[in-house]
């Protein structure tokens, strides 16, 4: 009977389907129901997130990268699905993962130092295979890493202490320059400038024009945001993609000029010992064979762009989280006035600004710039407990990590954060490991040196006393404010230490 029941020539199909059912109707249930059964049992995974659903899952959460942005879209699946999540980005699974034992992990481990990201978009903006920030290969991603080490470190590093403070004072004594009709100054504008200044002086030493390349610079990288995770589909429309192309051409262009003065200026010079740095190490690596001149480009434009990029923004918000914080303020200057009394800051200075740098901290934790980072596994491999296939792209998404666990105020700006140790796996601005920030060091010298010559010299104010939490802000690649609200400008006004803003 049982048999009888499972077997499908038991039944006339005209009497299972009534007659008044179009004949069409039947192989649509049929595919219906195939549908269905593959929907069933399609593979699941241990690990949380959205479901495939036949693909449309996919272009699901990849627009949702595309729609709100990398930053925003990795808080919402965080906060949706858990601290450790699997979605998909151009059809591949990724992974995005904010718990600091397996962001530990990942940046421990070698086979997990490539990057991913769009292989054209990649290419329009010079990345894909060639300097150090996204190479995705990783042969030339080490061999190129080197020239970046050397030069951020050491003698370098001391050298920009000194760089730094003249720069800022330099741009303090031009500060109407950047100073608006109302007296309102464009700090955005300034730190970039100063930013670019800095590295120009330590890494290339070649005259330019700052406005025009900040400016190159700003759209440079909003090619680069724009372009990193875009389905290959997009590049097939040339009018979509035609100005973020056009953006980087002009910065590639401006820097290609710079790179052949500074090899016109070696060709002339004496001494070449007087003349060694970034740019030309990597100019005389080319001449040797080891590099190409589109390596020596890229890699010259991705050191220029660094500090202007990031940096300048992690600034301006300190200088914002200042001005909202009075009593932080006096007692970084306290700190100020004891370690260096009248004097500006030099290298032996550093370790025994502790206060300056809690506030550096605790200003990256609570308000990161950079506050995910992008990586490749390059073999099969578990973490904490879910498999991940070679192959699978990765996002740590420190950001929210440091959010998370050990802090005791981890909603709230304090330097309570820092008062005790903390441990490196609950606390990563720069990443670290094998494909950690290369310039992280250097990066604490410049925020310090700058921050401590602007501070000796001005009180910072926001406009009518808005703070951090006024500030529109995007979260993609990286967090920036939009530039095109008011709230960005700034009042300087003089400090009785030297009576001006201005340098002594």
């Amino acid at each position: 009977m049982i048999l009888e029941t499972l077997n499908p020539m038991h039944y006339n199909i005209t009497n299972v389907v009534p007659e008044a059912m179009p004949a069409a109707t039947v192989p649509i249930l049929l595919l219906a129901g195939f549908l269905f059964l593959i929907w069933n049992y399609e593979e699941t995974s241990s690990i949380p997130g959205p479901c495939y659903c036949m693909g449309v899952g996919a272009l699901i959460s990849h627009g949702r990268f595309l729609w709100m942005g990398v930053g925003k879209a990795c808080n919402y699946y965080n906060k949706m699905y858990g601290e450790f999540v699997r979605v998909w980005i151009s059809g591949e699974e990724t992974l995005i993962i904010s718990k600091s034992s397996s962001v530990f992990y990942v940046m421990k481990h070698g086979h997990y130092v490539s990057r991913f990201g769009s292989k054209l978009g990649l290419q329009c903006i010079g990345m894909y295979e060639n300097g150090i920030i996204f190479n995705n290969n990783t042969t030339l991603w080490k061999e190129m890493r080197p020239f970046f080490t050397k030069a951020l470190s050491g003698p370098g590093l001391v050298r920009m202490i000194s760089i730094c403070v003249e720069s800022t004072i330099d741009h303090l004594d031009k500060l109407q320059e950047v100073t608006t009709e109302l007296g309102n100054i464009n700090v955005l504008n300034l730190m970039r400038r100063i930013m670019l200044d800095t590295s120009n002086k330590l890494f290339l030493r070649i005259p330019l024009d700052e406005n025009a390349i900040v400016l190159k610079i700003q759209n440079y990288f909003d090619a680069w945001q724009a372009l990193l995770l875009k389905p290959d589909i997009f590049f097939k429309i040339s009018w979509l993609y035609k100005k973020y192309e056009e953006s980087v051409k002009d910065l590639k262009g401006a820097m290609e000029l710079l790179i052949q003065q500074k090899r016109q200026k070696l060709f002339t010079v004496e001494k070449l010992d007087e003349h060694m740095d970034f740019a030309t190490q990597l100019i005389f690596a080319q001449n040797r064979g080891d590099l190409t001149a589109e390596n020596v480009n890229q890699c010259v434009l991705e050191m220029m762009i660094a500090a202007p990029d990031t940096l300048s923004v992690t600034l301006f918000f300190m200088l914002v989280l200042i001005a909202e914080h009075p009593k932080v303020e006096e007692e970084m200057m306290k700190e100020i006035e004891t370690v260096m009394g009248d004097r500006d800051v030099q290298s032996d200075d550093m370790p025994n600004l502790k206060v300056v740098e809690n506030f550096i901290y605790e200003s990256m934790r609570y308000q990161p710039v950079v506050d995910l980072i992008m990586r490749k596994a390059l073999q099969d491999d578990v973490i904490d407990g879910y498999p991940v296939k070679k192959g699978t792209n990765i996002i740590l998404n420190i950001g929210r990590m440091h959010k998370l666990e050990f802090f005791p105020k981890p909603d709230e700006f304090s330097l309570e954060n820092f008062e005790k140790n903390v441990p490196s796996r609950y606390f990563q601005p720069f990443g670290f490991g094998p494909r950690g920030c290369v310039g992280k060091f250097i990066a604490m010298v410049m925020m310090k040196a700058i921050l401590v010559t602007l501070l000796r010299r001005c009180r910072v104010h926001t406009q009518k006393g808005r703070g951090l939490n006024n500030i529109q802000k995007n979260n993609d690649l990286s967090m920036h404010p939009n530039e095109r609200q008011p709230l960005l400008e700034m009042v300087f006004t003089p400090r009785s230490i030297t009576g001006k803003c201005q340098g002594d």
